[in-house]
């Protein structure tokens, strides 16, 4: 029953339970937090998106050179990664580089990953700021007022 609510939630759009997606997150479930964000939005919609997407996406990408899997983390920058290209260039070259160190926590910007928890922690915070600014997702961060006619 309760993974038929968040299915509501997404299909209809009206409500976005941010508890829901801070548990995916803190959970690890990338693929679940991008498929439960896509019933509210889409990546190119605007600039604030993308950015989310592009963090949910680096999270993913993380968790295989920290895996010491370098085949595994060249696939998902293909496959996940590579869209950003064209809409940040900066960003994808950073990423791409992370490839060369080998601890990716040797980059300045990913140092306070200490462990997948903190890095979780230190995304989520920066997720729900991205969130709560951006207008196709902020009016719906409380339960709609339902009117009940008699």
């Amino acid at each position: 029953m309760v993974c038929s609510n968040y299915m509501l939630e997404q299909e209809s759009g009206f409500f976005f339970n941010m508890k829901h997606f801070e548990d995916q997150v803190q959970a690890g479930e990338w693929d679940e937090v991008k498929r439960y964000l896509c019933g509210f939005t889409k990546v190119e919609d605007n600039p604030c998106l993308t950015k989310i997407f592009f963090e949910i996406r680096k999270q993913k990408y993380l968790k295989a050179p920290n895996r010491q899997d370098r085949a595994k983390a060249v696939e998902i920058l293909v496959k996940d990664l590579k869209v950003f290209a064209s809409l940040n260039k900066e960003h994808f070259k950073e990423i791409t580089q992370l490839l060369t160190l080998d601890n990716f926590r040797q980059n300045k910007q990913l140092s306070k990953y200490s462990d997948k928890k903190s890095a979780r922690n230190i995304m989520l915070v920066e997720l729900k700021m991205l969130i709560g600014a951006n207008p196709l997702c902020r009016d719906k961060l409380a339960f709609p007022a339902f009117k009940i006619h008699n």
